[in-house]
């Protein structure tokens, strides 16, 4: 889906002749990284916000730290810059950090870009927020959509729903649980639909829906639409695992995937991120808005695939 409202004429010219500085928050996480190496790659100079600043590769970007409780650092760190792409959220609730706080988080951060003078933010949210879904991602997803609108700030939202390519998380733990188990389970049916972008056809969506000022949203989704438990089968001959792939009833699946975060000190999947899924909230039926088709990718990749587990919370928590 992409919808578009078109600002008066004098606002909505092209911005690909400024060759000044953006914002990316997290510009050394997955998709941060990826928008930042876009927009380089264009001769943009980058600025990122960072939870991890000391942490962080330098790669000819600015850093400065992100703290939502110093608003004149945030506007500080904001100044000067033209576009702020946003990849801010949680995946989970962890800590002192749940989808209510990274809403407030967020509102924070949009407040500071108006106050610092940003001309357009660029928003990465997710495939079917609702104000009144019943999970709190999907829920919290859709207030931060509402408030960056109430903003006034020119704007561009990206509604992925599941990445791959790179270092990401998903398809390459789903191959490591082919690798290592016995079986794989899978909940319900399986026949759930899974709409999956590469991590650079996002980045690049988001560059072009930086260089321009109409306030679009617009579903970012790949080529392909195929069931989860036909993604599996896929994953699994990629890798040529000879796990049999058994159905359980959905309920048992969080029960068996909390005993897994468990053993592997992490989070592989939560109740709430079964169920979206198993409610169609991973798939649109809209056109492609992304070139790279996932199966074809998982046919290159197959000898790197689940090679290693990529835990979630060593990345963004243990750090």
């Amino acid at each position: 889906m992409t919808t578009t409202t078109t600002k008066p004429a004098s606002e909505a010219e092209t911005l690909a002749g400024d060759t000044g500085l953006d914002v990316v928050t997290g510009a050394f996480s997955y998709s941060g990284q990826a928008i930042a190496s876009q927009l380089l790659k264009r001769g943009r100079r980058v600025r990122t916000i960072t939870g991890h600043p000391r942490n962080s590769p330098g790669d000819g970007i600015q850093i400065r730290p992100l703290d939502f409780a110093d608003l004149p650092g945030l506007v500080a760190s904001l100044t000067g810059a033209t576009t702020l792409y946003n990849t801010y959220w949680v995946r989970f609730a962890h800590g002192t950090t749940d989808h209510q706080q990274a809403v407030e988080n967020s509102r924070a951060l949009f407040y500071a870009a108006r106050k610092a003078g940003i001309q357009r933010v660029v928003h990465i949210s997710i495939t079917n927020p609702a104000i009144d879904s019943p999970y709190p991602y999907f829920r919290g997803k859709a207030l931060v959509e509402r408030a960056l609108a109430e903003t006034g700030i020119p704007y561009a939202i990206l509604r992925p729903a599941i990445l791959f390519g790179g270092d990401g998380v998903l398809i390459n733990n789903i191959a490591w649980l082919l690798r290592h188990l016995p079986i794989f389970a899978v909940g319900g049916r399986g026949d759930y639909r899974i709409r999956g972008i590469h991590i650079d056809d996002l980045a690049e969506l988001a560059a072009n829906a930086g260089e321009h000022r109409d306030d679009t949203i617009t579903d970012a989704v790949g080529p392909e639409r195929p069931t989860f438990i036909e993604l599996v089968r896929t994953i699994r001959d990629a890798v040529g695992s000879t796990s049999p792939i058994v159905r359980v009833p959905g309920p048992v699946l969080p029960i068996a995937a909390a005993c897994l975060n468990l053993a592997l000190r992490d989070v592989l999947l939560t109740r709430d991120e079964y169920q979206a899924m198993a409610n169609n909230l991973a798939d649109t039926a809209g056109p492609a808005t992304g070139h790279t088709a996932l199966s074809a990718w998982l046919a290159e990749n197959a000898s790197n695939l689940g090679v290693s587990y990529a835990n979630e919370l060593q990345r963004h928590f243990r750090r």
